[in-house]
């Protein structure tokens, strides 16, 4: 196997627990029976998928000293890993291990949005009306109560906040960890004033689920405030990997694999300050 040129960055970006967590769950690499090049490692080409979502530098920009090959590799093994539901596993597994190590709070989940601008087209997008109307995506989060992520979706900057509610509440992941079944349901969402729905609090009801949904035209000061700030904080996390603060990818299901893979660092992240 390949040595990676930069073993520091490497490291940083992949560590060794890291890696034997997402090697199995990656494809085999596909045959190439008439010989030429060796493919690049996964792990470099993981690296170096990292390295653009951390930094975000184009794809062409990519360090050839890095040894993580060609930035055209890394993104058609981004675009497969997503395909085969690689990065969806991953955050799953990591989610795991959280809720083992008793990191996830179910008592509730909170969801909100933000805006980010899309310079290229592409699909789900839409006029930002909080930019002038430029084109834009948003990114929809729904975290546990301690701010772990569980769900992002990815819609045109133009959509409704309340519109994402529930789909993002059925799209949490069955969370193993524990014996007995795997938990996807909390006790109760909560999220402000643009969610307000007497028919989407009915239906978080009929989910068993206790809905705390600000609503319009209510004076300031309801406390909700002081236990939502978790999911701004993630968005802000999600940010911070500059891939996402701008809207690159035409393709949306590239825009939504970079995202999965940063709730997976984040999940990472908690992990190694747990110690779980």
């Amino acid at each position: 196997m390949a040595v990676m040129d930069d073993p520091v960055m490497a490291k940083l970006l992949v560590p060794d627990e890291l890696w034997e967590t997402i090697e199995p769950l990656l494809p085999p690499p596909k045959p190439h029976p008439q010989g030429g090049r060796p493919p690049v490692p996964n792990r470099n080409a993981l690296t170096g998928i990292l390295f653009v979502l951390k930094t975000g530098i184009g794809w062409e920009d990519l360090p050839q000293e890095m040894g993580c090959g060609s930035g055209m590799t890394c993104w058609r093994r981004l675009r497969d890993w997503q395909e085969t539901g690689v990065w969806d596993e991953l955050h799953r597994v990591l989610l795991s291990r959280l809720r083992g190590a008793d990191q996830i709070d179910w008592s509730r989940v909170v969801v909100d949005s933000a805006s980010v601008r899309a310079v290229f087209g592409g699909t789900q997008i839409g006029p930002n009306p909080t930019d002038r109307g430029k084109s834009g995506s948003k990114h929809h989060a729904l975290t546990d109560g301690g701010g772990i992520p569980l769900v992002v979706r990815l819609t045109g900057a133009n959509r409704n906040d309340v519109t994402q509610l529930l789909p993002l509440v059925d799209g949490i992941p069955p969370v193993a960890g524990k014996p007995g079944r795997p938990r996807q349901r909390p006790d109760a969402a909560q999220a402000d004033r643009g969610y307000d729905s007497d028919p989407h609090r009915q239906a978080l009801r009929d989910r068993r689920i206790t809905p705390i949904l600000a609503r319009r035209y209510t004076e300031h000061g309801s406390g909700l405030g002081v236990t939502r700030w978790v999911i701004e904080r993630t968005l802000s996390w999600l940010h911070q990997f500059r891939r996402l603060r701008i809207r690159y990818e035409r393709r949306p299901d590239i825009h939504l694999a970079f995202m999965t893979a940063a709730c997976a660092v984040i999940c990472w992240r908690f992990i190694e300050n747990g110690l779980c």
